[in-house]
């Protein structure tokens, strides 16, 4: 199941740009971690909300994968920041709350990775969806 969800990862073209790794991919838990690099942080040295939101997003929807399948999308998701997030490597971590057949719930937590400790820096919660299109 890795495998494929890594090969997945590799075909969106952002997120090799960002440089995103897929390191967990189970029905118990998606993990995706992120190197917190110099063009990813905000003015005042913390990591951009936008790369914080990047990997909710992903997390979510990969979360959302293993009850949907391959053909779904992001419906919705909500993020919350927690605190400033520091250090060298983030790191998603998402699973699935409630799936029907054509939607799914799922929760993540986004923690920065300094010296080895991880920090909550914020949580998200997403609705995933089948495609009605799956081509």
């Amino acid at each position: 199941m890795l495998a494929a969800g890594k090969y997945i990862l590799s075909q969106q073209p952002f997120s090799v740009l960002l440089g995103a790794e897929l390191t967990q991919f189970s029905m118990d838990v998606v993990e995706i971690t992120l190197p917190l690099r110099q063009t990813l942080l905000q003015q005042f040295g913390f990591a951009h909300g936008g790369a914080l939101s990047y990997l909710a997003d992903n997390a979510l929807t990969f979360a959302g994968g293993t009850a949907l399948g391959e053909a779904i999308l992001t419906s919705g998701y909500t993020i919350n920041y927690i605190r400033p997030a520091k250090g060298e490597t983030l790191v998603a971590r998402a699973k699935v709350i409630s799936a029907g057949s054509r939607q799914a719930v799922c929760g993540c937590e986004i923690f920065a990775v300094k010296d080895g400790i991880e920090t909550l820096c914020a949580v998200a919660q997403g609705t995933i969806m089948t495609r009605s299109d799956p081509k």
